[in-house]
């Protein structure tokens, strides 16, 4: 499955979603989710994140590409799931965008909004990967000043 996420970059702080649904349901994440048919990736990020968040973003740079598998769910009995059967494999494109508008508001499967400097991305328990992202998309925000 090809998702798609976009890392607001304001006034030193990024812009992050606490999910409200699985994977990842009650985790901090970057705002994003499923590429839909015929949509372009950089029309996917836009529209994520007005769902997501009600910002409307101009898309500007790729910022990574990387690949997440989750493993099958134990069973009800508690044996391991199926390896060979992942619940979820995602190829996931994030982009930096800059906000245009909007009316920041939690919406989709956001149930909370923060804003993080990049010293204050270690309180919110991010993934290694989305601290990776985080971390490449303020060096690039910073060299785009």
């Amino acid at each position: 499955m090809v998702g798609v996420g976009g890392v607001v970059i304001d006034n030193g702080r990024a812009l992050l979603i606490r999910r409200g649904g699985p994977p990842m349901k009650d985790e901090w994440s970057i705002p994003g989710g499923m590429l839909e048919l015929g949509e372009t990736l950089t029309q996917g990020v836009a529209r994520e994140l007005a769902e997501e968040t009600g910002l409307e973003v101009n898309v500007l740079d790729i910022i990574e590409v990387l690949e997440r598998i989750f493993p099958a769910p134990p069973g009800a009995d508690g044996t391991p799931g199926d390896a060979a059967r992942p619940q979820y494999h995602f190829v996931i494109l994030d982009y930096l965008c800059e906000a245009q508008g909007g009316t920041l508001r939690a919406g989709s499967d956001a149930r909370e909004l923060a804003w993080a400097r990049e010293d204050e991305l270690a309180k919110f328990d991010l993934t290694v990967a989305a601290t990776r992202i985080l971390r490449k998309a303020f060096a690039m925000a910073r060299a785009k000043r």
